[in-house]
């Protein structure tokens, strides 16, 4: 020690403790580590056991600790990590270790082996049930402190070593010297000088003379995830903001994209390597080092942690009633007059089958699929609305703005690392919820195929970039369109009226056709309903009775979706597959007298979904068992939007009236005229050729469709060829 025998001081840390006792006012760093093996060795939990020394012996690498239980431990100790957990953190994880150790060494003892265990490393995760902070309001302010926060991870890098300690060589007189580095993403301070004092004869070692021996380093692994706020948290208006995590050692590959998560961690900074702010020395880049992370879904999943006692009484109180049914339909959207039924398709929705796992490992979904499809202004956006706000989980967004990556996944590379990592899109950030896609008709056919995968099997599968992965997207899906025409036109048929693909359609469970039938009465019904509901939007206690009727709707279906889970009763399954049997026969005969096959198969799809609609009404009334009240009710709902769609389109009695009937018969003259039997035309020329000679076209639509149904023409090539018959 150089200076020891020339007179000077030398003193240890000891400055730092206060006069007197130092397990009294503020703590030093020594008395917190002792603390924390005290804190390990004897805390009792609520059921009288030493719950972390238990759980230390049992997962001997890492250890999780609740904040709350070290403030009822301690709260000068608490507070101390919370406000330099980059300080305290690294002192509890060597405690654990310690007391570790002396647990092996008792346990060696009793069972008569004297072999000293070796000391390992032990990773401290901490949890909380603090209120998560926004992500918006992380600040300066928060920099080095212990931060929760929650959100969806939309992108996960791979896995690296990242080195907690460097070995470094001297290239000139070969000593060994060992750098630890910062933890998270902060690197080491390599030293630009030889600390080895020359001997007479030796050469002095230069500047910057280390060269890295990375086989004698010392790493763990790590990895990046992306944070993003969840949607539901976004202002309007806004983007969602996003934040880098690094996790390392046991939280490495346990989260993958699409998964809310909450997360608690160290507010730190870095310097970022590239970019338009790299030259700017004072700037750097926040992220979080991630001390302890939990799944949203594990902690719905508890059961008892997440309801508390008065709300499970209150719940099954409400699911014995007679009228659970109808009460939790008028729950959904009220604001909306009429539309009964698909009020109740929606509620199916919200609450969803059960989902299953074959023994051969074939998975079945539960989720159910709604496609509301017809004119404007008949409140489809708003449903799509009501949803969004009232489901658990849900993403919205407009077709005519969603790509096929913007749906699915996207695969990005890193300006920084030039690393393709993959980012997840909407139906995958809406994994456990609900996916609400308006204007669905102004998509692009490519962007709508892309979600074929994950509408039935429920995963979507990447193979770009050298990426090759498969994401789970167990979302149900709600979606309104209009037809082609802009209003759903009867003079058409039910093709020509649902645009759709065959593949698409047979997706949905429920698809329903929505009309503006124009009857006065009706009309003064929903006059009298939009000006009572515009006259008392400003009403305090109906806003804020809404807000807990809405609230109230949310927890119920949580409940049911975490504890209920039916299944058919056999007397339920025989009168489900004799209906379906009898479907099937009546659109293979409507099929026969019309000669043309229905926009909308009824396949065993149909079939699948008339079970899960059964299902998502026994949930509703929390019973485990569908019955055959609940598949007569599915059925009814089958038939009123699914069944009566594939039907829809041109009426077989059209109502015409004398002057109507003067002109129809001016209009088949000059068909006739135009063609000859047996020869064929196309039907928008024959249309436009007859409209140019002062015609009417929904009267040439009328005549056409007189002389369909009188079998003179026949319509071919997906009804855009006519040939005359007779």
């Amino acid at each position: 020690m150089s200076g020891w025998d020339e007179g000077a001081v030398f003193y240890s840390d000891q400055a730092n403790f206060p006069q007197g006792d130092p397990d009294h006012g503020s703590i030093t760093k020594h008395s917190s580590q002792r603390k924390f093996k005290e804190f390990i060795r004897s805390y009792n939990g609520l059921r009288g056991d030493f719950s972390y020394r238990e759980s230390l012996l049992h997962n001997q690498n890492h250890l999780q600790v609740a904040m709350e239980d070290l403030d009822f431990f301690d709260g000068e100790l608490s507070e101390k990590i919370r406000k330099a957990p980059a300080e305290y953190l690294p002192l509890f994880e060597c405690a654990a270790a310690e007391v570790l150790v002396g647990l092996k060494s008792k346990v060696a003892g009793d069972g008569g082996e004297m072999e000293e265990p070796d000391p390992g490393e032990v990773q401290i995760l901490l949890t909380s049930k603090e209120h998560p902070a926004s992500i918006r309001a992380l600040g300066a302010d928060y920099i080095s402190k212990l931060v929760k926060i929650s959100g969806i991870i939309i992108a996960a890098s791979r896995t690296k070593a990242k080195a907690t300690s460097v070995t470094l060589v001297c290239k000139n007189c070969k000593n060994v010297k060992v750098v630890a580095c910062r933890p998270g993403l902060g690197g080491a301070v390599m030293p630009r000088s030889c600390d080895h004092v020359p001997q007479p004869g030796e050469e002095q070692c230069p500047l910057d003379p280390w060269l890295i021996a990375p086989d004698r380093s010392k790493y763990v692994d790590q990895q990046t995830l992306k944070l993003q706020e969840n949607p539901e948290d976004v202002p309007t208006g806004e983007l969602p903001r996003n934040l880098l995590l690094a996790v390392d050692r046991h939280l490495v590959q346990r989260i993958s994209p699409g998964t809310r998560v909450t997360v608690v961690g160290i507010y730190s900074i870095f310097q970022a390597g590239n970019g338009p702010q790299k030259g700017a020395v004072a700037i750097r880049q926040p992220y979080l080092r991630v001390v302890g992370m939990e799944e949203a879904s594990e902690s719905n999943s508890r059961g008892l942690t997440s309801f508390t006692s008065d709300e499970e009484l209150e719940f099954k109180e409400f699911a014995r009633r007679p009228d659970t049914y109808q009460a939790v339909c008028k729950l959904i959207a009220p604001s909306i007059f009429g539309h009964d039924d698909i009020k109740k398709a929606v509620c199916c929705l919200l609450f969803g089958g059960a989902r299953k796992k074959l023994p051969d490992g074939v998975r079945l979904r539960g989720d159910i699929n709604v496609l509301l499809l017809g004119d404007p202004s008949t409140a489809k956006s708003q449903f799509l609305k009501f949803v969004e706000k009232t489901a658990p989980i849900a993403v919205y967004t407009s077709g005519k703005g969603s790509s096929a990556a913007g749906l699915t996944a996207s695969v990005i590379r890193d300006p920084s690392t030039r690393e393709f990592y993959l980012e997840g899109g909407a139906m995958v950030l809406a994994d456990g919820g609900v996916v609400c896609i308006d204007e669905f008709d102004k998509m692009r056919p490519e962007d709508r195929v892309a979600i074929h995968e994950a509408m039935e099997q429920q995963t979507i599968s990447i193979a770009k970039a050298g990426i090759t992965t498969v994401l789970n997207s167990r979302t149900s899906v709600l979606a309104a369109a209009n037809p082609p025409s802009g209003r759903y036109d009867d003079l058409k048929t039910a093709q020509e009226n649902i645009d759709l693909q065959t593949t698409i359609l047979s997706r949905f469970d429920l698809i329903f056709i929505v009309k503006d039938a124009r009857n006065h009465q009706r009309d003064m019904q929903i006059a009298r309903h939009v000006v009572t509901v515009h006259a008392t939007a400003g009403a305090v206690s109906k806003d804020s009775e809404n807000k807990d009727q809405d609230n109230w709707l949310r927890r119920y279906i949580e409940f049911s979706r975490s504890r209920c889970s039916p299944r058919l009763s056999d007397s339920a399954a025989t009168l489900l597959q004799n209906n379906y049997v009898r479907i099937r026969q009546q659109m293979r005969q409507q099929s026969n007298e019309t000669g043309e096959s229905t926009p909308i198969p009824i396949t065993v799809r149909q079939l699948e979904a008339i079970v899960r609609i059964s299902e998502a009404i026994a949930r509703m009334q929390l019973s485990q068992s569908a019955t055959e009240e609940h598949v007569t009710e599915a059925l009814r709902l089958f038939h009123v939007s699914t069944l009566d769609a594939a039907r829809s389109g041109i009426t077989e009695n059209l109502t015409i009236t004398p002057e109507m009937r003067t002109e129809i018969q001016q209009v088949e003259t000059q068909v006739k005229r135009r063609m000859g039997i047996g020869s064929f035309m196309s039907e928008r020329r024959l249309i436009d050729e007859l409209v140019r000679m002062g015609m009417n076209e929904s009267t040439v639509r009328r005549a056409l469709i007189v002389m369909h149904q009188r079998d003179e023409i026949e319509y071919k090539r997906e009804r855009r060829v006519i040939v005359r018959k007779a």
